[in-house]
C-alpha cells in the first residue's frame, strides 16, 4: 500500500517495511507550455548531510556530473534534459544499510538549469512528485505530490530520508528557494561561485 504524504508529513520507512534495504527514489515533473522559447531542464540533486545539516565535502553532493556518493550507497541515474514522458524523470538508487554512519539526512532537491538566463521558475512546473520504491519488489511505498505552491522559486527541497532511533524515516519537505542550485549548495555547506 502506498502512503501518500502532504507537505510537512513524516513517515517511517524501515520500521514499517522490515528488511527493506534497497530503494529507488523517483522524481518527476511536467512543464507548462509558455512562450519563453527555451527548453526546460530540471535537475535532481542529492545532499548527504551530517548531524549539523551540512555536507562534509563535495563528495557528499550527488548530481548529474557526480552520480555516486556515500561510498557507493547513493547512485544518481543521470540527467534527463527534457522531462518528457510519464513516470520518473530522474532516479536515485540507495542502499540504506551502506550509507555511512556520519550521514544523518539524505536530502533530495530539484533545480532549474540556467533558470535566470531562461527566465524560468517553478511556477511553470506542474505535477512534480517524489516517490520511494522498494527496489527488490518494484512496489511504490511512499509518494509525495508537490502541488502548485510555487511561483518565483528556482530550486525546491523536495524531501529527505533521515535517521531516527536506528531507523530511516521520510519527510515531505516541499520548500522553495530563490537562487537555484548555488543557494542550496551554500545552505548545505558547499561554497560555490
Amino acid at each position: 500500500m502506498v502512503v501518500s504524504l502532504a507537505k510537512g508529513q513524516k513517515v517511517d520507512l524501515t520500521k514499517t517495511n522490515p528488511g527493506l534495504s534497497k530503494i529507488t527514489v523517483g522524481l518527476g515533473w511536467d512543464t507548462n507550455k509558455y512562450d519563453g522559447g527555451h527548453d526546460f531542464d530540471l535537475d535532481s540533486s542529492v545532499f548527504l548531510l551530517d548531524a549539523t545539516g551540512k555536507v562534509s565535502g563535495p563528495q557528499d553532493f550527488i548530481f548529474y556530473n557526480q552520480t555516486t556518493g556515500g561510498n557507493g550507497s547513493v547512485v544518481h541515474s543521470g540527467d534527463n534534459l527534457t522531462g518528457d514522458g510519464d513516470g520518473d524523470d530522474e532516479q536515485v538508487n540507495i542502499s540504506l544499510k551502506d550509507i555511512p554512519e556520519s550521514v544523518q539526512k539524505v536530502t533530495f532537491t530539484v533545480t532549474i538549469h540556467d533558470a535566470e538566463a531562461r527566465t524560468q521558475n517553478f511556477g511553470m512546473v506542474s505535477n512534480a512528485f517524489i516517490r520511494v520504491v522498494n527496489e527488490e519488489t518494484n512496489e511504490e511505498i511512499i509518494r509525495y505530490d508537490l502541488g502548485e505552491d510555487f511561483s518565483i522559486e528556482t530550486a525546491v527541497v523536495v524531501g529527505e530520508l533521515y535517521r531516527h532511533n536506528g531507523e530511516w524515516k521520510f519527510s515531505a519537505i516541499g520548500s522553495g528557494y530563490q537562487g537555484g542550485l548555488a543557494a542550496l549548495c551554500n545552505d548545505f555547506g558547499l561554497q560555490v561561485g
